[in-house]
C-alpha cells in the first residue's frame, strides 16, 4: 500500500511505512553496514558518532515556549530561520536516498490521556527498526486511523549540517522546534538521538499538564505496589530494578500523573558491554529476531557477538520491545509509587548505605543528581570525582530543575510516597582504601524498603549531611549503616565527608536563585 510524505517535502518513489521486521531485515541487508547475529538480532553501526552529542542540541527560540525553557548549556537557542535551513537539509538528504525511505508511526506514553503520536522519517533500516521497538507500536486499526502526527522527526543523520548556519558550531546538529512540533537530526547516525529527542519533548509538554516526567526505572510488586529507581550510570539502577519477584513497568523513562505511573516507551535500550546470560539473563535472552544490536563486534564466521569487546565503543547497546522481557507489565502503567529510591555510587565512601529523605531533602537531592566516579587513569588523578546531573538526567531537561522538583514534592506529599537515598558505592574508606558495598547487603536494603521493614525502626540524623539513617536493617551489619563507624580513621572520615558536603553546596549555587527555602534547607548541614 503506497504512502505519501509529499507534505513534508519527501518525494522518493517508495515509502515503507511501519514495515514488518522481516521486510526491514531484507532491506537492511542490502547495505554493507548491517548483519544478522547468530541470535537473530540485526547488527548495525552508527558510524563516527557512537553516543549522543548533547553539546550539539539546539532548541528553537519562539515566542510561545521561550519563557518556559531553561536556557544555557543544556538548551542552546537557535532561530526559526536556521531551523528551516536544517529541516530543508534533512529533507534533501532523505530525497537523495536511492528510491525509498522509512516512515515509522507510533505512540509515546502509555497513559492515553497524555499519549503523543510520533512520526519518524528516516533513511536507514536500522533506525526504522530501532524506533519501531522504542515507540509504542500501534495495532493495525490504530495505524489505519493514525491521522496527523503530533510530532515529526526528520532523521537525515547521514548528511552533515553546515557549521556556517547561525547558531551552530559544528557539522552535527540535533534540533527541536516546540512551535512546529518537529525535530531534525543531522551529522549523527546514533539511534539514541531519536529516543532521547522524544523524551525531551515529553519533558517539556507533560509538566505543562501537571505531570512529572522522570528519567528512572519502575517496577511493581505482587500486591500492586509501584517503586521508582533513579540513578546515573554505574549506580546499579538496571540491576536493582530488575527483580524476578516484581514486574517491570519500564527501564528508563516514565511519567507520574494523577492516575499513577506510566512508561513513555514501547521498548528498552540496554547497555551491552560485558553482558552475560548469567548476570543479566532477561536482557541476554531479549536479544533475538527483531532486536537491534548497535556497534558490537562479532565473529565473521559464526556471527557470535563479543560483548566484552569495546574496540568500537564502550557504549554498545541493544534495542528490543518490552514484550521480549518475560516479567514485563503490559500495558506499562502502575499505581502511585509507594517507594522512590535515589541511587548513588559514592566513591568517597561517606554516605550511608540507606537513609530516608524528607520532602525538602528529596527535592534537594533530586535536583543534585549525585554520584561519584572512581579515580581515572590520568596522571595526578588519585581521588574520586563527584558528578552531578540535575534530576538524574540534566541533558534532557527543558524546564528549570526546580520545576520538576516542585512537581515531585507535590506528588510524594499527595500520595504519601517514601523517598530513600541508597548508596551502592564504597564503605570503610574512599575508593582505593575502602571496598564497594556488598551487593547482597544492597539487595537486603532494597528488599527492606519494598517490604516496609523500616516502619517502626529508629532513625538517627547524620550530623554532616542531615540524612535520617535507620539503626537496623535485616541482613545488614549495624556497623555498615553508620558510615563513620566503618572507617578506621574517624578524623579522615570527617574531613572527607565535609569535603563532599562542600561540593554539594558548590554545585547547587546555580540553582539557588530559583529554589525555595525548603529545598535549600534539604542540603547537607555542613559546608554551608
Amino acid at each position: 500500500m503506497s504512502f505519501s510524505l509529499e507534505k513534508y517535502g519527501i518525494t522518493v518513489e517508495h515509502v515503507y511505512r511501519n514495515p514488518s521486521i522481516a521486510k526491514t531485515y531484507h532491506l537492511a541487508l542490502q547495505w554493507p553496514r548491517n548483519f544478522i547475529a547468530n541470535n537473530g538480532a540485526l547488527i548495525a553501526f552508527s558510524g563516527a558518532k557512537t553516543g549522543r552529542s548533547p553539546k550539539d542540541k539546539r532548541v528553537v527560540e519562539d515566542p510561545v515556549s521561550k519563557e518556559h525553557i531553561w536556557w544555557g548549556s543544556i538548551n542552546i537557542p537557535v532561530s526559526e530561520e536556521s531551523f528551516a535551513i536544517l529541516r530543508d537539509t534533512a529533507t534533501n538528504s532523505l530525497n537523495a536516498r536511492r528510491n525509498y525511505v522509512y516512515c515509522i508511526d507510533g505512540f509515546a506514553a502509555w497513559d492515553l490521556k497524555h499519549r503523543l503520536k510520533v512520526r519518524v522519517i528516516c533513511g536507514r533500516a536500522y533506525h526504522a527498526l530501532f524506533m519501531r521497538n522504542m515507540l509504542i507500536r500501534p495495532t493495525e486499526e490504530e495505524l489505519a486511523n493514525f491521522g496527523e502526527p503530533d510530532w515529526v522527526i526528520y532523521n537525515g543523520g547521514q548528511t552533515k549540517a553546515s557549521a556556517h548556519i547561525p547558531g551552530l558550531t559544528g557539522d552535527t546538529s540535533v534540533d527541536i522546534n516546540f512551535k512546529s512540533r518537529e525535530m531534525v537530526i543531522l551529522g549523527s547516525e546514533y539511534a539514541g538521538e531519536m529516543k532521547k529527542g522524544v523524551f525531551t519533548v515529553l519533558n517539556y509538554s507533560l509538566p505543562l499538564a501537571g505531570v512529572l516526567s522522570m528519567h528512572c526505572s519502575a517496577n511493581e510488586g505482587k500486591d500492586g505496589d509501584t517503586a521508582l529507581f533513579f540513578g546515573l550510570s554505574g549506580t546499579g539502577k538496571t540491576t536493582l530494578s530488575a527483580d524476578p519477584q516484581r514486574r517491570l513497568i519500564g527501564d528508563d523513562e516514565h511519567g507520574w500523573s494523577d492516575d499513577g505511573i506510566f512508561n513513555f516507551e514501547g521498548g528498552c535500550y540496554a547497555k551491552c558491554i560485558n553482558l552475560s546470560e548469567e548476570k543479566e539473563p532477561e536482557i541476554f535472552q531479549a536479544i533475538r529476531f527483531g532486536s537491534v544490536l548497535e556497534n558490537v563486534t562479532f565473529d565473521e564466521e559464526t556471527h557470535e557477538v563479543d560483548y566484552k569487546d569495546a574496540s568500537i565503543t564502550e557504549n554498545t547497546r541493544c534495542s528490543y520491545p518490552l514484550e521480549y522481557i518475560p516479567n514485563v507489565k503490559l500495558p506499562a502503567v502502575g499505581g502511585h509509587p509507594r517507594n522512590i529510591i535515589f541511587l548513588t555510587a559514592d566513591a568517597f565512601g561517606v554516605l550511608p548505605p540507606v537513609s530516608k529523605l524528607t520532602p525538602g531533602q528529596a527535592m534537594y537531592h533530586f535536583i543534585s543528581g549525585y554520584t561519584a566516579k572512581v579515580a581515572g587513569t590520568e596522571v595526578g588523578v588519585t581521588e574520586p570525582q563527584a558528578t552531578f546531573s540535575a534530576c538524574f538526567g540534566a541533558a534532557f531537561l527543558v524546564w528549570h530543575p526546580t520545576k520538576y522538583a516542585e512537581l515531585l514534592k507535590q506528588k510524594i506529599t499527595e500520595h504519601n510516597s517514601h523517598v530513600w537515598f541508597v548508596n551502592t558505592g564504597w564503605t570503610g574508606g574512599s575508593y582505593g582504601v575502602g571496598k564497594r558495598f556488598d551487593l547482597k547487603h544492597t539487595r537486603a536494603i532494597i528488599n527492606a524498603i519494598l517490604e516496609g521493614r523500616f516502619e517502626g525502626t529508629t532513625f538517627e540524623r547524620d550530623p554532616i549531611f542531615g540524612l535520617n539513617i535507620p539503626l537496623e536493617c535485616p541482613g545488614v551489619p549495624a556497623q555498615a549503616l553508620r558510615p563513620r563507624d566503618s572507617w578506621a580513621d574517624g578524623a579522615a572520615y570527617d574531613e572527607t565527608a565535609n569535603k563532599l558536603a562542600t561540593m554539594f553546596h558548590k554545585n547547587f549555587e546555580k540553582y539557588k536563585d530559583r529554589a525555595s527555602q525548603e529545598i535549600l534547607d534539604g542540603g547537607p548541614l555542613a559546608g554551608r
